[in-house]
C-alpha cells in the first residue's frame, strides 16, 4: 500500500464516499480498501487460456459453473459492475493475459508498463480494481519526472519527429504521441501497490484539473499468471 506519509492518497470507507469525495488540496487518488471474500481464481479458470485481453460480459458471470466460493466472487463482481453503472460509469471487466508492448524506436516507451498518467479533454477520472493476480502500481508525483522534461530526451525526440525547434509544433507532437504522459521515477522513489480487492478512483490529466494526475502503471505479469481487472 502507499507510503504512510504520502499526502496524495485519501482512504475512504464506502462507495458513496469514493464517488462523492472531490480531488482537492493535492489529493489525486482515493482508495476504498476492501478484503473480499470468494475465490476469484475460479472466475479466471472459467475463461480458459487467452492471448491478450478477454472482456467478460455480465451474462457470462451468471452462467459460470463454480463452487460456493466462486459464486461469492461472481456476486461481488456483479455488484461492483452494477453500482458503477448506476453511477453513470461504463465499467469493463477484463482478464488480462498479456499487454502489448511498445516496440517503436525512441526514448519514451508508451505502453502500460511505463509510468504514465491518463488524460481526457474534459473532466474525468479513472476507476480501477484488481481482483486476482498482480495489482497496479502507483508513484508519488513528487518522486517522478516527465520523460519529456529531461533535456537529453527532448533532443532525441526532436530528431525522432524530424523537427529542429522546441516550440509549439513540437509540444503538439508530444501530446499527439502521448509522450508527455509518461514519467521516470526519481532516485529513492517509493512506488506502491494498489493492492488486491481495493477499489480506486484516480485523477487524470484534463484541462482545468485542480490536482496533478495520478501516476501509475501495469505490473510485469509472469507468463501464465493472468489478472482479473475492473477499469472504467
Amino acid at each position: 500500500m502507499p507510503p504512510p506519509d504520502y499526502p496524495g492518497i485519501k482512504t475512504v470507507h464506502s462507495f458513496a464516499e469514493l464517488m462523492g469525495t472531490p480531488f482537492a488540496r493535492g489529493v489525486n487518488a482515493l482508495c476504498w480498501r476492501r478484503t473480499l471474500a470468494g475465490d476469484f481464481g475460479e472466475v479466471v479458470e472459467q475463461l480458459g487460456r487467452g492471448d491478450e485481453i478477454v472482456t467478460i460480459e455480465e451474462e457470462q458471470l451468471a452462467g459460470f459453473d463454480v463452487s460456493a466460493a466462486g459464486r461469492a466472487a461472481v456476486e461481488i463482481l456483479r455488484d461492483d459492475l452494477q453500482r458503477l453503472r448506476e453511477a453513470g460509469r461504463d465499467p469493463a471487466l477484463n482478464c488480462v493475459h498479456r499487454y502489448a508492448r511498445d516496440e517503436a524506436p525512441g526514448p519514451v516507451r508508451t505502453d502500460v508498463f511505463s509510468w504514465h498518467a491518463d488524460s481526457a479533454p474534459v473532466e474525468a477520472d479513472t476507476w480501477l480494481c484488481t481482483y486476482y493476480g498482480p495489482p497496479s502500481e502507483g508513484l508519488p508525483n513528487e518522486e517522478a519526472q516527465r520523460r519529456v522534461d529531461a533535456p537529453e530526451v527532448r533532443a532525441e525526440l526532436l530528431k525522432l519527429l524530424g523537427m529542429e525547434e522546441d516550440g509549439a509544433e513540437f509540444r503538439e507532437a508530444l501530446r499527439e504521441h502521448c509522450f508527455d504522459l509518461h514519467y521516470a521515477s526519481l532516485p529513492q522513489a517509493r512506488p506502491f501497490s494498489f493492492g488486491v480487492g481495493n477499489l480506486w478512483r484516480i485523477a487524470v490529466d484534463w484541462p482545468g484539473s485542480l490536482v496533478p494526475p495520478c501516476i501509475h502503471r501495469a505490473p510485469e505479469t509472469p507468463p501464465g499468471q493472468p489478472r482479473l481487472l475492473l477499469i472504467c
